[in-house]
């Protein structure tokens, strides 16, 4: 029975989604509103269950070695929640902004040099001459296609003569990597459509034969 009420419950609301199709409305509204409710508690609970309470109060109660130290992000995380008391408080709540900010660009710095920048480059250097003339092009293709899209995006100098045309292939290239970039995401959309469609076809409805 509770698995019966669920399906009409998802499927019900799957169609006040739908609605929005036909234009913005109270059902849409209602059911957008239900969504945003419940993904804010959800991640409320997780994150006092799985972050707050196992990492910062459990330690500190059980006085395991070094649980003093979360003392430090204990006192940033609680200067946060100045930003709800009056502006002459409110500034407080920076520094702890300023803190999560400044550690995760360095975070992401590193990161993204070691795992995007530094494999690209790797990814980059390609021999020409492999014995496969199919890898040969591929890597042809490859490295042109990254000089003439850094060419494009080159701006310390006109774009004149060849550099022109050099930056132009570029675009090119740029505009097929953004077309199968749109055209992935369509296509993961498209699942998602097929997917409620089943839902609502299959197990609410039973017109066609759940997958």
């Amino acid at each position: 029975m509770l698995q019966i009420i669920s399906v009409w419950i998802a499927g019900g609301l799957t169609l006040c989604i739908f609605s929005f199709l036909y234009g913005d409305n109270p059902v849409y509204k209602f059911a957008e509103h239900l969504y945003v409710g419940f993904s804010a508690a959800y991640w409320l609970i997780y994150v006092w269950h799985f972050t707050i309470k196992q990492m910062v109060i459990n330690p500190i109660v059980a006085r395991e070695p070094g649980a003093w130290m979360l003392i430090i992000p204990l006192f940033f995380g609680v200067l946060m929640l100045s930003r709800w008391l009056p502006e002459r408080y409110s500034w407080i709540s920076r520094w702890s902004i300023a803190f999560v900010v400044g550690i995760g660009a360095g975070i992401i710095a590193i990161g993204q040099t070691q795992g995007l920048l530094l494999p690209q480059l790797r990814a980059t250097i390609l021999p020409l001459a492999t014995g496969n003339w199919m890898t040969n092009v591929n890597n042809f293709l490859v490295i042109i296609g990254t000089v003439s899209t850094l060419t494009y995006f080159y701006f310390s100098r006109r774009e004149t003569g060849l550099m022109s045309k050099f930056s132009r292939l570029g675009i090119g290239f740029i505009m097929i990597a953004l077309g199968a970039a749109f055209g992935y995401t369509i296509m993961a959309r498209i699942s998602l459509l097929i997917g409620r469609i089943i839902f609502l076809f299959g197990d609410w409805f039973h017109i066609i034969k759940p997958l």
